[in-house]
């Protein structure tokens, strides 16, 4: 499985982890644990607990939910004994598929999300995504014969992407799409839904002090057990900085305790075609990667907003999209094309650099 740079979110807290940990309380320590294989990314889990064996317990039980989420959200992957996203794809225009809760939630989110927004991020743009998905794919593998999918082929695709035609059955517990080339992407919001998944689910089981990082996805819960500190920091990365040195300094950094902060950015799943890199990104006005920003950042309770809002805000142009956040009540940070920053009002207080916050403030 091919790890898709992301924000690498992950190295940079470990590493503020440590530095701004001088001291903690004589009843807890601080641990880190890792691991690949879910959502094509590495999930970093850090947090304070009273012992070791309790750290292992909770993380246990936090991989073990993630891995069943991948399955169900995998457009790629069947697997025995499941319906999944891509089973509800293959069924296009054939039947409705009974699925478990956690899609029907996440598809009923992202389609309420998609009616309270601008509806640049649409989870049924999959038909599209799709193209743009083989044509990266075979440009990475072979870089000499790297295309740009043709307009007309995505014209054709875009026909295919009303998600009115999603139909959900809450009763029967059914997802259907009307039409048979239809296609679900579920991937700017799936990592974010189920890392709200997963906190909520181990709050409730009794833990009260950890980090999730989920590929750029980063919710904090609780505050760090820490009398040096208590507020969780979170290094926003340069676009243009070294992917693979995480020691490099940060853009700026955020203190933020119960939140979520998950970046967007145009550098991430790229390829080049005749000397211009192609992101993952699609702006479905144009068909083409969006061109506004190096990158955005949300900042919010739940890291499935997050993760939505920040697809949506890299694709809107900035002072829309700033509207927009003031209304939707998210913080937003974009990192301009000419590598300035600007941010929310609300943002700019939690951001170390903006004069803001500190990780002791209360």
């Amino acid at each position: 499985m091919k790890i898709k740079p992301k924000l690498l979110l992950i190295l940079i807290i470990a590493l503020m982890f440590s530095a701004c940990s001088a001291k903690n309380t004589s009843e807890y320590n601080k641990y880190s644990y890792e691991f690949l294989g879910a959502f094509d990314t590495v999930i970093q889990f850090m947090g304070y607990a009273n012992s070791p064996d309790e750290f292992e317990l909770m993380v246990e039980k936090g991989q073990e939910r993630f891995m069943e989420l991948n399955k169900l959200y995998d457009i790629y992957n069947d697997y025995e004994g499941i319906n999944n996203i891509k089973t509800i794809n293959d069924n296009a225009g054939i039947k409705p598929v009974e699925v478990q809760q956690e899609i029907i939630d996440l598809i009923v989110f992202s389609k309420e999300w998609y009616n309270k927004t601008n509806g640049k991020c649409n989870i049924a743009l999959g038909s599209v995504l799709s193209i743009w998905h083989d044509y990266r794919e075979e440009g990475t593998g072979d870089p000499e014969e790297a295309k740009v999918p043709p307009l007309d082929t995505l014209q054709n695709a875009m026909n295919y992407t009303d998600i009115d035609k999603v139909i959900v059955d809450l009763d029967k517990k059914t997802v259907y799409l009307e039409e048979k080339n239809m296609r679900l992407d579920v991937g700017a919001v799936a990592k974010g839904f189920a890392t709200e998944i997963v906190v909520n689910e181990l709050t409730e089981q009794g833990y009260t002090s950890f980090i999730i990082s989920s590929g750029g996805n980063v919710r904090t819960v609780g505050q760090p057990k820490d009398v040096s500190r208590n507020k969780w920091g979170i290094g926003i990365q340069d676009p243009d900085g070294n992917p693979n040195n995480p020691s490099e300094p940060s853009l700026d950094i955020l203190y933020i305790n119960d939140q979520s902060l998950v970046t967007s950015g145009d550098y991430q799943r790229q390829y080049e075609v005749d000397g211009k890199m192609y992101h993952h990104l699609i702006d479905p006005t144009t068909l083409m990667p969006a061109e506004y920003f190096r990158a955005v950042s949300i900042v919010a309770k739940d890291s499935g907003v997050a993760d939505f809002m920040s697809t949506t805000i890299f694709l809107t142009p900035f002072e829309e999209g700033k509207k927009l956040a003031e209304s939707i009540g998210v913080e937003a940070i974009w990192i301009m094309k000419d590598g300035t920053i600007q941010a929310t009002d609300n943002a700019k207080s939690v951001m170390k650099y903006m004069g803001g916050a500190s990780n002791t403030d209360k």
